[in-house]
């Protein structure tokens, strides 16, 4: 017996952990007067952009995005690697600087993998269910 989770279902739970993620980023701000833990928001925002656009399927005929080779997708993976790795030593950077406490450190860089980790379940969760979607229609 296969268990089928609904949509909406997985927009809210991945909701509510998306709200966790920013709620312990702000926290780690706002519970020491100090704001520079917000630039690892945007950082874990835009981890999964490279491998969005660089990832896809190649309509063109260029041979940097085409199937035959990996140049495009591997180029999205190395920009999306060298964001969240970033985004993970953005406030180990900033406690070593003595910007920040360790706590906050240890709040943003939680907060900041939860905020990454669920827009690639988001992604994850919702592009299978679209392709399958799309086989049934014109299937």
């Amino acid at each position: 017996m296969e268990f089928k989770v609904s949509p909406l279902t997985k927009i809210i739970s991945l909701s509510g952990f998306l709200a966790l993620g920013f709620l312990l980023v702000i926290l780690s701000c706002a519970l020491f007067h100090n704001y520079y833990p917000l630039y690892d928001i945007l950082v874990f925002i835009l981890a999964p952009v490279p491998n969005a656009i660089f990832g896809g399927r190649s309509y063109g005929s260029s041979d940097f995005m085409s199937d035959s080779s990996n140049n495009g997708k591997d180029l999205g993976h190395f920009f999306t690697g060298m964001f969240v790795t970033s985004g993970i030593l953005m406030p180990v950077i900033f406690y070593h600087c003595q910007l920040i406490g360790s706590v906050s450190c240890a709040m943003s860089m939680i907060g900041g993998l939860i905020i990454y980790s669920s827009i690639v379940i988001f992604s994850w969760f919702f592009h299978s269910s679209w392709d399958n979607e799309e086989d049934n229609l014109f299937g």
